[in-house]
């Protein structure tokens, strides 16, 4: 559910660009690469409907050309498509040069969408005849993950020869598995986590991804600036951390983070630097700079600045396994929406992403505050249950109004949602986790197909920002 990538959107970036990279994985073992003289690629539903304002097209010309979202050195991520376009000529797989026209190749459908998904891409290659050599459906369904058309989207581990020590569809089934260990969520998480890799690759391969979310905030308070896109939004975080401070810049990370921990901030400065780190994210996803899926690049925000609370703000003061436990119980909440509704906004509109991430966060902080099991699948719940109907209408199909302001929303109410749990009784709880999921679940199937990342309704039409033709 934590994928690292570049910004601005996990299913109209990460998801597409994925999806281009393996086309051309598949190109090369169907033995055409070498023949392919050109390469079209259909986008429809919400891809082409904001795909340009999510960077769909940038992130499509990257994957074919064979650059990878996590290594990609970020100047290449502007400079690279740009040099395409000017050009008209693209290197597939950074080996093979084909003819490749934006204008011509790269096909909106805006009145069309594929039947399993929103998000929906066809790719084609060509021989020199004009003959179609390739041709591949794919689906981005939320938070970077793929499914081509014909697979059956199971998770890594499900198939019945290999079974997880602690399969996990619903929230009862991990409450299930706590009670009868006694154990907390993290625990569970790492057994099953084990079926795949060592405890020692667990917690590198989660400490990389805190890297990445904590340079990620890092370089957000520190860029001041207008984001590209022509709204013309300008990054706040910058100037909040230097006010809040009131320093010189941290020449690192960890120095920066000691400043903050040994300051005697109050609860008002406290509200404020939960807003700025989650800014501070999402005005790096709008600049096309890496971050985590958390579980979408949108809501990429909310995770990295609760956790980045739990550090500065909390004490003992957590140390590296605190952090590997956080996220391991932010992934399982969110394969459970996963697996019971959706994480994609194109799918069930802002709260499948906001909501999610939220609830992702609130059971992360619950467990790490020494709240039980059932407290923090109830934090979980709290913070969906009040992000529900949420929709999403980004202005100019750009992942900026409302979507940067909206990660600081998620980040307090999951820290608030976390905290009321704490004093609370799971047992005497009216609302389960299932039964929200299930609720957001259908709530996504009535909502207006206007709301879901179309930027056909909402702020969208509402707020009078002319945006500029790319």
């Amino acid at each position: 559910m934590l994928k690292i990538g570049v910004g601005p959107s996990s299913s109209h970036t990460l998801g597409p660009w994925r999806a281009a990279e393996r086309f051309v994985g598949e190109l090369k073992s169907a033995g055409v690469l070498g023949l392919t003289a050109r390469v079209r690629v259909h986008l429809y539903g919400s891809l082409a409907l904001t795909g340009k304002g999510h960077g769909t097209d940038v992130a499509v010309l990257l994957g074919l050309s064979g650059k990878d979202p996590v290594t990609v050195p970020l100047e290449e991520v502007q400079t690279l498509p740009a040099a395409v376009m000017e050009n008209h000529l693209l290197q597939l797989d950074g080996c093979h040069t084909i003819a490749f026209s934006p204008s011509k190749d790269l096909v909106f459908h805006f009145s069309q969408a594929l039947p399993f998904h929103a998000n929906g891409m066809i790719c084609e290659a060509y021989d020199e005849d004009g003959v179609c050599r390739f041709t591949g459906t794919y689906y981005s369904i939320g938070g970077g993950f793929v499914v081509k058309e014909g697979e059956q989207n199971l998770p890594p581990g499900a198939s019945p020869l290999h079974p997880l020590p602690f399969p996990i569809a619903t929230g009862e089934e991990l409450t299930q598995y706590c009670q009868e260990n006694a154990c907390p969520i993290s625990d569970i998480v790492y057994e099953n986590e084990k079926h795949w890799r060592s405890k020692t690759e667990i917690d590198d391969g989660l400490l990389r991804i805190w890297d990445v979310m904590r340079d990620c905030i890092y370089r957000g308070c520190h860029t001041e600036g207008i984001l590209p896109g022509g709204l013309q939004v300008e990054r706040r975080a910058a100037a909040m951390n230097k006010k809040l401070l009131a320093t010189a810049r941290y020449d690192t990370t960890a120095a920066w983070i000691r400043a903050i921990r040994s300051s005697p901030f109050g609860f008002s400065e406290v509200i404020k630097w939960i807003g700025c780190f989650a800014l501070a994210v999402n005005e790096e996803n709008a600049n096309f700079g890496r971050v985590v899926t958390a579980p979408t690049n949108g809501a990429a925000g909310v995770i990295p600045a609760v956790l980045m609370y739990y550090l500065c703000f909390t004490d003992p003061e957590p140390g590296p396994d605190d952090i590997v436990r956080f996220l391991l119980v932010a992934g399982e909440i969110g394969s459970i929406f996963k697996k019971g509704s959706t994480i994609s906004a194109a799918m069930g509109g802002c709260q499948a992403e906001i909501g999610v991430s939220s609830a992702m966060a609130a059971a992360a902080l619950c467990e790490r505050l020494g709240g039980s099991p059932g407290q923090c699948l109830m934090a979980a719940e709290i913070a969906m249950e009040h992000h529900l109907g949420l929709t999403c209408d980004p202005i100019g199909g750009l992942v900026q109004i409302p979507c940067i302001e909206r990660n600081s929303m998620g980040a307090v109410k999951a820290i608030t949602a976390a905290k009321i749990a704490q004093e609370s009784d799971p047992a005497k709880a009216k609302v389960s986790l299932d039964g929200v999921i299930k609720t957001m679940w259908q709530t996504a199937q009535d909502m207006n197909h206007k709301y879901k990342e179309t930027s056909l309704g909402g702020l969208a039409v509402n707020v009078a920002i002319s945006v500029p033709e790319c």
